[in-house]
């Protein structure tokens, strides 16, 4: 058997390449929409993809088992389980509970385990030439190292009243399939620490059913399915705004991309009149560089592991964007994007000196330290916004401050003073840094940015309330 582990930092998200080398066929689970990978694995192991997997309609990234199979005439096996609502709108091959792949000497079982959605199942793999029993379970969203599933995101994501409730049931059912397996079964989930699908994800890639057992929360509940639907539902980070639109595009017939796209190098005319139309700028360099002098209304999305999410927030699938990026982060932000589904870049320019070579003036964050922030807290006409998750927010906040968590900030502008002076901070300035680009280019000229944050606070021993 020949195996590897795939991950993508940027979302958190795991595929698998798994080939039987005597027969010289391999098959993918849950591969990223950027399928170059794959095929170049296949390409050096001297193998022809022949099966494509997954796990369940994925939210948070955008499925590239089409363009594979697209490249490769490769089958897709999508499950066939959660009733006619979760039925997959291009041809594949259905699979459901109990079904049986064969690649090659490597023999799949298909195991139904809903609760994270009403679809999900899981991959059980033996290797039959090594031992008749299974060796490695591809779990995709239903058991993480540490965690579960969350079983919310259909509710607060795409607006499924209802769903959560059922779907936590559903999950304390699930696991008591896994709880079942022999303990010495590998296992593969979809996703690590930083998903958005799980509160407490571990960062170590794999695990074991016997470890999990120990030391993940969801089996010290046992005979106690309210304690777990209780745990489960509360404290979840907030859902990405895009995964609503993942939920649909995975499910539905879309074009396709074959190839991570060649991004148009702009000039200034090219950009002003863009940015006169109102297509929006997305910064992508680091927050201090960003500070220091800015295109007026572009918005500040660091180029790094969180660049994808946080975009996937601020900008929607009809809108045309342009990218603020060097030359070589290109190809890198471009697959990020690309795996969410946000293809529609209008061009890119490598620097802000396009703009100022032209007569254009930059604007410049107004930071503020730790001493700053405390002096202005004192006066009378001067509001504090924190910026994190509602869960972050009641773990511990600095007193007096209000919570507008940076995703929805643009829809709760309401919230925010035109008059007072706003003190904005999060936990270390990265969201911070998004949050003042936006106010800046909803007209706000009062903000300071705190932008050490929470980090700061906590470390010098400052009062916190709850």
């Amino acid at each position: 058997m020949y195996f590897q582990h795939i991950y993508d930092k940027s979302l958190a998200q795991a595929s698998y390449f798994i080939g039987c080398q005597k027969a010289g066929v391999a098959a993918v689970i849950d591969p990223k929409r950027d399928v170059d990978t794959y095929l170049e694995i296949a390409k050096q192991n001297n193998m022809k993809i022949t099966h494509i997997l997954e796990t369940h309609i994925h939210a948070d990234f955008l499925a590239g088992s089409r363009e594979l199979a697209a490249l490769t005439g490769a089958e897709m096996y999508l499950s066939a389980e959660g009733g006619p609502d979760w039925k997959y709108e291009f041809p594949h091959v259905d699979i459901k509970d109990g079904d049986v792949l064969k690649v090659g000497n490597l023999k799949i079982e298909v195991v139904h385990t809903p609760g994270h959605t009403p679809e999900s199942i899981s991959f059980l793999l033996t290797d039959t030439p090594a031992s008749d029993e299974p060796v490695m379970l591809f779990t995709g969203d239903f058991v993480f190292v540490g965690d579960v599933g969350r079983p919310d995101l259909l509710e607060k994501a795409a607006g499924m009243k209802g769903t959560q409730d059922i779907g936590a049931k559903q999950m304390y059912q699930s696991i008591k399939k896994f709880d079942a397996l022999p303990e010495y079964i590998q296992v593969w989930p979809g996703h690590g620490a930083g998903s958005a699908c799980g509160k407490a994800l571990g960062a170590v890639p794999s695990t074991t059913v016997g470890y999990e057992k120990i030391r993940n929360w969801a089996f010290q509940h046992k005979n106690d399915e309210a304690g777990f639907v209780k745990y489960l539902l509360e404290d979840q980070p907030e859902p990405p705004k895009y995964f609503a639109m993942m939920k649909k595009l995975n499910k539905v017939d879309r074009p396709l991309l074959t190839a991570v796209p060649k991004l148009k190098k702009l000039d200034y005319t090219e950009l002003s009149a863009a940015l006169a139309k109102g297509i929006k700028l997305i910064d992508a360099r680091d927050k201090s560089e960003f500070s220091k002098g800015f295109i007026p209304g572009s918005i500040n999305i660091q180029g790094n592991n969180s660049f994808a999410t946080w975009a996937g927030w601020f900008l929607t699938y009809e809108e045309p964007f342009m990218l603020l990026a060097d030359e070589s982060q290109l190809d890198d932000l471009t697959r990020k994007l690309m795996r969410i589904g946000l293809d529609n870049i209008h061009g890119y320019i490598p620097s802000t000196k396009i703009w100022e070579e032209n007569g254009g003036s930059l604007e410049k964050v107004n930071q503020i330290t730790i001493e700053e922030f405390k002096a202005l807290q004192q006066e009378k006409d001067v509001q504090v916004v924190d910026l994190r998750g509602v869960a972050e927010y009641n773990a511990g906040h600095i007193k007096g401050a209000d919570n507008v968590f940076v995703g929805s900030l643009v829809n709760n502008l309401d919230k925010i003073s035109k008059d007072k002076k706003v003190l904005i901070h999060c936990q270390g300035g990265d969201r911070a840094a998004i949050a003042y680009s936006l106010l800046s280019r909803n007209g706000y000229k009062n903000v300071l940015n705190y932008s050490p944050g929470m980090n700061e606070w906590v470390s010098q021993n400052n009062a916190v309330e709850y």
